[in-house]
């Protein structure tokens, strides 16, 4: 494994730049980062910018927290919003939980649509194969949409030239499309790079782009009909792909949440009584005052609950407007 290769690995936690793509912080941000160094990362934005504050006018600064009582009002109102936090978080725990609390007759549904579903994929691939996780799927569905791409070129026979240059470029611009939908081996980034491929492959355009040119034919070819299939079949993997991140992500973000939530609260509460009783010490801390660099801290951990929904949500909110679809249509 070259030096490259083992940097890359850390991509999640850090906008490490990749060959072809570059840094693309905004992408590595919003989609490609592990949520806590962005929350990380949020949280040093908000520290640095309090201590350069308190570095240009310390002075100001200084009178500021001393003679006025913003400082225990402002802290009072994140003490209250991170309690209140708590009540949400449950709230989505709530929702989460009602999706698998239901009937029996609803969980036989459930599992009869996957028993159909993992039936037809095997019929697809001969029950040669049958993935159970998304990056085997997507190498399986990969190879099959491959091999029905290429597939359209054998019956093209004695059609018009025109026709042969249009589904010689249709097929092999699906056999790299499905290609890169299978290379799982090569993704970094976190375990949501792999999901995001099977979330992100626009299989609408292509079913779309099928169906056209089969129709542009007398007697249109099976091999059209095949390739669609396999489009569809992936389909419903897709959507159940999405299912599945945003189950994942939504309880990742509750216990994150509620991890963090508890010692801010404590830090918070804390910093209050320190400060009403002016037991901070002389002298200076980081080069400032102490009670400066204490506020800049109490103001950074009683954000870190907001800042980790934040982080989250980024990522939550960016999948949602990417992947709004219905079907074969997309709102763009």
């Amino acid at each position: 494994m070259s030096i490259v290769e083992r940097f890359t690995r850390w991509r999640d936690w850090f906008p490490i730049p990749t060959r072809g793509t570059g840094v693309g912080i905004v992408r590595w941000v919003l989609l490609e980062a592990e949520r806590l160094a962005v929350t990380g990362a949020l949280l040093t934005v908000v520290f640095a910018t309090f201590m350069g504050i308190a570095t240009f006018w310390t002075i100001e600064m200084q009178t500021l927290l001393t003679d006025t009582s913003t400082v225990q009002t402002i802290l009072n109102t994140f003490l209250s919003g991170m309690i209140l936090l708590v009540s949400i978080v449950v709230s989505i725990n709530s929702i989460v939980l009602s999706h698998d609390i239901t009937s029996v007759e609803t969980q036989e549904e459930r599992i009869r649509g996957a028993i159909d579903f993992r039936h037809d994929l095997g019929q697809l691939t001969d029950g040669d194969e049958s993935p159970s996780d998304p990056a085997s799927f997507l190498k399986v569905m990969s190879h099959i949409i491959s091999t029905r791409a290429e597939a359209l070129t054998d019956e093209l026979g004695d059609a018009e030239q025109e026709f042969v240059e249009e589904v010689d470029e249709y097929s092999s611009g699906v056999s790299n499309a499905a290609a890169d939908l299978g290379a799982v081996g090569q993704t970094t980034g976190a375990e949501f790079a792999v999901l995001w491929k099977g979330i992100g492959f626009d299989y609408g355009t292509h079913i779309e782009r099928s169906r056209a040119i089969a129709s542009g034919r007398d007697r249109p070819s099976e091999r059209f009909e095949d390739l669609v299939e396999a489009f569809e079949l992936f389909a419903i993997g897709q959507e159940y792909f999405k299912t599945l991140y945003y189950t994942k992500e939504v309880s990742q973000l509750s216990r994150t949440l509620l991890v963090v939530t508890l010692p801010a609260i404590l830090f918070n509460a804390s910093t209050i009584i320190a400060i009403n009783g002016e037991v901070l010490p002389d002298g200076l801390i980081l080069g400032l005052p102490p009670l400066q660099t204490f506020v800049a801290v109490a103001f950074t951990v009683s954000l870190a609950p907001y800042l980790v929904l934040t982080a989250y949500m980024l990522r939550l909110s960016t999948v949602a407007h990417l992947t709004a679809s219905g079907g074969i249509f997309s709102l763009q």
